[in-house]
């Protein structure tokens, strides 16, 4: 019976990991070409940092109230399906965006789609990764997720080569990786109608410590969020400089996802087997992505994207596998919109401190960024010497 389960759990997982396959081929195919549309469209750094801030907190603060309702109502299906619809559906519409004020528009609905339905995707995805780990069920999922954001921009990238820089067909052609997904999506939900009980209810440590440790874990996460520049102000930044042509960004952002999807299945692996020591190797190295790519020339930018894309790794993959240990399934909606909240609250403040000091000062920028990453890491390692943490992965 366990084995029937465990490969019902592999196949889930696997059918959500194909969902964000194609629907990061989507979005992440557009973020990798956003900053220097709206830079085409005539906006300046700061305008960038608060249109990628201000998608964030919306995709990031909304997911509060989501995760409520999936808590209260179950509907998981409904509301994730729904997200993703909104969420994938705001891409392409963006070639028809003449104006950077309504290209910021589509933006933030698509970040309001993927506010709406994460908190259900991330309930349903850890129904199936619980059983088979969670570190690696989260890392798997990540795995494919990057796949698809290496993919969609590899696409924009051989679309603004090949025909002249052509913006709004890069983002049209982002209907077909959309459209495959919310299809997948329906399979895996005709397949798995309630995936809640893929689940072995088993008795936890969830209750004893949880208030302490959940909330010195977001305090982590806070600085870790507020330190991260989003990729619409590096791209900015490479635009700005020259460095390379516009049908290169997407490319370096590619490889930054490559980055991404071998450092989710690694590390998920390692928290399986260290906890949250894996989280914080995955800090301290990706703490040196700012220096590189904001002080560097064009081959230490190439490192410092590999770096951030290691940080973005773990933050997919490791930071949501803790929260599924620690919280009861009833209440897991809840709190991974709690979680997200307070991460996107912070990303949006960051990201508009950040798109403000590049204007002003790229040494100020390099300062922020790494003593937030710092501090993250200390208060990290503190939470993995507990004796809460050592019991959770014993």
């Amino acid at each position: 019976m366990k084995k029937n389960t465990n490969r019902a759990a592999v196949i889930f997982v696997v059918l959500l990991g194909l969902v964000s396959l194609f629907s990061d081929m989507t979005y992440e195919g557009a973020r990798s070409i956003n900053g220097q549309f709206l830079e085409l469209l005539g906006t300046n750094g700061f305008v960038v940092g608060i249109v990628a801030g201000i998608g964030e907190l919306f995709g990031y603060g909304l997911r509060l109230l989501s995760g409520y309702l999936t808590d209260k109502t179950k509907r998981y299906w409904l509301i994730t399906i729904s997200g993703y619809t909104l969420n994938l559906i705001s891409v392409p519409i963006l070639a028809w965006a003449g104006y950077w004020q309504l290209a910021v528009t589509f933006m933030i609905m698509e970040r309001v789609g993927k506010a709406l339905r994460s908190p259900a995707k991330d309930a349903l995805l850890s129904f199936g990764a619980k059983q088979i780990g969670a570190g690696w069920g989260f890392g798997l999922q990540e795995a494919l997720d990057q796949i698809g954001a290496t993919l969609g921009p590899i696409l924009v990238a051989a679309v603004l080569y090949f025909k002249n820089q052509n913006y709004h067909l890069a983002y049209f052609l982002l209907f077909i990786p959309a459209i495959i997904a919310i299809a997948i999506l329906f399979y895996a939900k005709y397949l798995y109608p309630n995936p809640e009980n893929l689940e072995v209810k088993t008795k936890s440590l969830e209750i004893k410590g949880y208030n302490k440790y959940f909330w010195w874990y977001l305090s982590a996460v806070i600085f870790v969020a507020a330190g991260y520049a989003d990729f619409p102000i590096i791209a900015y930044h490479i635009k700005l400089k020259h460095l390379v042509n516009d049908s290169t960004i997407p490319l370096i952002y590619s490889f930054a996802m490559i980055s991404d999807a071998f450092a989710a299945l690694i590390l998920g692996k390692l928290y399986d087997k260290i906890g949250l020591k894996s989280l914080l190797i995955a800090i301290l190295l990706s703490t040196f992505f700012s220096p590189l790519i904001f002080l560097g020339n064009l081959n230490l930018i190439i490192i410092g994207m590999a770096l951030w894309g290691i940080g973005m790794g773990a933050q997919e993959s490791i930071l949501r596998a803790f929260v599924a240990q620690i919280i009861p399934q009833n209440k897991r909606g809840t709190s991974y919109g709690t979680f997200n909240a307070v991460y996107g609250l912070f990303w949006f403040l960051g990201s508009s401190f950040i798109g403000l000091l590049y204007d002003k000062s790229l040494i100020a920028l390099v300062l922020f960024s790494t003593i937030t990453q710092i501090i993250g890491a200390v208060i990290i390692f503190m939470l993995s010497q507990s004796h809460f943490s050592k019991q959770i992965h014993n």
